[in-house]
């Protein structure tokens, strides 16, 4: 069964009314290893980028061999947790700006990313962000044990008012959502990633996608591309 055209199938449906919105997808059954991606191209992360920029610090704390600072814990949680912009541009600030992200993305598997100093404007894809889950949620990664286990946590708690997103895919769920309307056009960017729970499989999943008239329309296409994308998974069992 080729997955990925399972996958486009599923979803083309799905945008004959989303006005023209962009949508790429990536998901990963972690025990079966069998996985599906569709759509292509690069889409700014807006805010799931902070769980890229935590994953930084902890590379960073674990160089240095050092727990994080008080500070640096406040501020990674409010990050992921509430989403908190103010917190996410002092901490880029603190950890060397975009270069370091960079410069850390080859060791988190990130090929197709590049950080900005906006940082919402950061480029990515989706295959970059399945890999960015796998270094937090699989074994094989840069990051520690501990590092993994509290990055997790952190996606495991976003406030009540966020747990949209791969969330309509599964249970026991652990995420990071991005939103954000561009200036230049007034289109939503629309993203969400982070682990599910479904039928017995835990899935890593990435739902990227831009152009979107509403910030609710967007919400609700990443919401089905995301129940398709594991829907594929399991249909291949």
């Amino acid at each position: 069964m080729d997955l990925d055209a399972a996958l486009a199938a599923a979803v083309e449906p799905l945008l004959a009314d989303a006005g023209g919105a962009r949508v790429s997808a990536a998901v990963l059954d972690t025990g079966s290893g069998a996985r599906a991606a569709c759509g292509g191209g690069s889409f700014d992360t807006a805010s799931i980028v902070k769980v890229d920029m935590v994953a930084v610090l902890l590379l960073l704390a674990q160089d240095e061999q050092c727990a994080l600072t008080a500070v640096e814990h406040d501020r990674a949680t409010a990050m992921i947790e509430q989403s908190d912009n103010a917190s996410a541009t002092a901490l880029l600030r603190a950890v060397g700006g975009p270069e370091a992200l960079d410069a850390a993305h080859a060791r988190l598997g990130l090929t197709g990313t590049t950080a900005a100093h906006a940082w919402g404007l950061t480029r990515t894809t989706a295959a970059d962000q399945l890999a960015l889950l796998r270094a937090v949620f699989g074994t094989d990664s840069e990051l520690s044990e501990d590092s993994r286990a509290y990055l997790r946590g952190l996606m495991e708690r976003v406030e009540a008012g966020q747990r949209w997103g791969v969330s309509a895919a599964g249970g026991d769920w652990a995420l990071k959502n991005g939103w954000m309307p561009r200036t230049t056009t007034g289109l939503w960017d629309i993203n969400s990633i982070g682990r599910v729970w479904a039928g017995a499989r835990t899935c890593l999943l990435a739902v990227l996608s831009d152009g979107h008239r509403t910030k609710e329309s967007g919400i609700a296409l990443v919401e089905a591309v995301a129940r398709a994308a594991v829907g594929v998974l399991g249909a291949a069992r």
